[in-house]
């Protein structure tokens, strides 16, 4: 009886989607006058998430002046996009501008959905003023080498004696080519000196010299040097991800969620001087696991914090965070690292879960608002299972590799549960994801 009755709630309460233009006009409200959204996701590989959090972004920027899209993304592939949604660099079209995202899982950005939004997003810029222009920026840091070579191009062009020396800071990696991890494993060990004095060094000329641009009014020398600095952050932090790599999964985890939340107030801070003082206002989007507060769920049982957290601890309700859950269908995923993109099946949520108490509200899709406290927001609190696909799916080891606990209503602010989704849409199609998945013969609900 309390199951059906807390399904009842969550019925009255639940606004359901149906692909109209009014649909989020109750997230609108609840977003009001904050200054950050994040928009999560429970795979990185659904269709929908990807297009919903595009159809929220979207309203965000024309009727509340959002300003940037910060992604989960590395910083030097994003800012293609950026030049390019902003009539800048010389990409021709929006599949060229994305072809920075070339290594695994390229699915993840190099979508059929990132790709509208794109075309969207420079469309949306066209005519308008430099300090109006809406940016799309990354905020991850696995692009050491790549930052490394943009760094280097930017001070080839403005200070030759300058690019020099990052060159001799820089060549500590070259005994390692691209292989990243043997550097991190050769460092951490002690096998081979670390970088990560160079590399901080580098980082420090650059901060010195971006204080030496600011207020000069050259807003163009002013975006390139924060791009280039930018790279220059990356490097010294991608450095210690790789060093940490092997001391733990909570030290790289933490690391790189510190890095991403300090790119956002990096970026944060880059727009509010370009825009005079105005505060800045930026939709995030990552998965739920790096967007939900980790408070919230086992990551902080096991010392973990997430940007989520980072945020609200610093911006409170000045952010809003939206989480994404879905019950079954197909997803983009890989079987291991490296592997070719696939089309598989999501087995049903686990009985118990959020995904299945949401599933058993018998509405395909909804939104769900979980502030304001009250007696919804007590019962969706209490502790769940919820699901997380990342770029690898497992379902043989479903319950083991995709599930944690949390308490929804502390994790996020709203949630938008889709009940069965489909695979997102890859511009590279392969024989895997063609062929897609051949049904199972069996679903494990409780493995």
């Amino acid at each position: 009886m309390a199951r059906e009755a807390l399904r009842d709630d969550i019925r009255k309460a639940a606004h359901p989607l149906q692909d109209r233009p009014e649909d989020f006009d109750p997230l609108m409200d609840l977003v009001g006058n904050a200054r950050l959204v994040l928009l999560g996701e429970a795979s990185h590989g659904t269709e929908e998430f990807y297009h919903l959090r595009a159809e929220i972004t979207k309203r965000l920027i024309t009727e509340k002046g959002f300003h940037a899209v910060a992604v989960e993304a590395d910083w030097p592939d994003a800012y293609r996009v950026n030049r390019y949604v902003k009539g800048q660099g010389t990409d021709a079209d929006a599949n060229q501008a994305l072809g920075g995202f070339s290594r695994f899982p390229t699915w993840m950005w190099r979508n059929t959905e990132v790709l509208a939004f794109t075309d969207w997003l420079r469309v949306h810029n066209q005519g308008k003023a430099p300090s109006q222009l809406t940016g799309f920026y990354g905020l991850d840091l696995y692009s050491l080498h790549t930052s490394i070579r943009a760094v280097l191009d930017y001070l080839d062009k403005q200070d030759p004696e300058a690019a020099a020396r990052a060159r001799y800071r820089y060549s500590c990696f070259d005994h390692y080519g691209e292989d990243t991890q043997a550097y991190g494993y050769a460092a951490s060990f002690g096998l081979s000196e670390s970088c990560e004095s160079g590399v901080l060094a580098q980082l420090q000329d650059m901060q010195r010299q971006g204080i030496l641009l600011q207020g000069q009014g050259d807003q163009a020398a002013e975006d390139e040097h924060f791009f280039a600095e930018q790279n220059a952050r990356l490097v010294k932090n991608a450095e210690a991800y790789y060093r940490t790599m092997f001391r733990g999964h909570v030290s790289s985890w933490n690391l790189r969620d510190q890095h991403m939340f300090d790119t956002l107030q990096a970026l944060i801070g880059h727009i509010e001087r370009q825009q005079g003082g105005e505060p800045a206002r930026i939709v995030v989007w990552e998965h739920n696991s790096h967007l939900g507060d980790a408070r919230a769920t086992d990551m902080s049982r096991r010392g973990e914090f997430n940007v989520g957290q980072l945020v609200k601890e610093h911006y409170g309700d000045a952010a809003v965070a939206v989480g994404f859950t879905t019950f079954h269908g197909t997803v983009t995923a890989a079987s291991n690292w490296d592997a070719p993109a696939e089309r598989k099946f999501v087995r049903p949520g686990l009985t118990g879960s959020y995904e299945w108490l949401f599933h058993h509200v018998e509405i395909p899709r909804f939104l769900l608002s979980l502030r304001g406290g009250g007696r919804l927001a007590e019962q969706v609190n209490e502790t769940r299972l919820e699901r997380a696909i990342g770029v690898i799916y497992l379902p043989e080891s479903e319950r083991l590799s995709h599930y944690f606990h949390a308490n929804l209503a502390e994790q996020f602010d709203a949630v938008i549960h889709v009940d069965k989704t489909r695979a997102l849409t890859p511009l590279e199609r392969n024989v895997h994801w063609d062929r897609g998945e051949e049904a199972p013969e069996t679903y494990p609900f409780a493995i």
